[in-house]
């Protein structure tokens, strides 16, 4: 069954794709937009929204770039599937109520590696655009503050990447074929 949501929340989806990947990751930048309006919509009623308007940056990389990012930051060298950079959690300059209010709340960044989605919707056995929708639901319930220390946490949040999945589930990226063109 699928919720209807009111969108009373803006998104600014900024999406950069990576030269080396560019051919493999074709879903249009729209949907982004529209997907990620729709999840921070839901999510609303589970986390604290304090504007209106919210923005977002999605980098579609390869793997050396993420690794190289893993490293700086995590100081993991090697690929992964994700990587979800809160601005939440840094230190933000003190603003007055009025200039915090006008602008869009910058949320953070989230940098997939489109080739460890490809290899993952492989072993999935589904298609490489819901792997990649996968993992950018998945990072922005990071950007929010879902975190998974503990196994317990993992699974709630899994579940929660199930409810963004099922609330934009138009078959636009569900085949099942792990060989199509995203």
């Amino acid at each position: 069954m699928t919720k209807t949501v009111t969108s009373k929340l803006n998104i600014d989806l900024n999406v950069e794709i990576s030269p080396a990947i560019a051919s493999l990751a074709s879903i249009p930048e729209q949907d982004w937009q529209d997907w990620f309006r729709v999840w921070l919509n839901l999510l609303s009623f589970k986390v604290e929204i304090t504007h209106t308007d919210y923005e977002v940056s999605l980098l579609l990389t390869d793997d050396t770039e993420i690794q190289a990012l893993n490293l700086q930051y995590r100081h993991q060298d090697c690929p992964t599937d994700v990587l979800a950079f809160a601005a939440l959690e840094a230190d933000i300059p003190s603003l007055g109520i009025e200039e915090l209010n006008s602008e869009p709340l910058y949320l953070g960044d989230i940098v997939i590696s489109v080739n460890t989605a490809i290899s993952q919707a492989q072993e999935q056995g589904h298609s490489i655009s819901r792997e990649l929708v996968w993992l950018a639901a998945h990072g922005l319930l990071h950007l929010l503050g879902w975190d998974h220390p503990d196994a317990q946490s993992l699974e709630a949040m899994l579940a929660e990447q199930d409810l963004l999945i099922q609330a934009i589930a138009d078959g636009k990226f569900l085949k099942t074929n792990p060989k199509e063109n995203p």
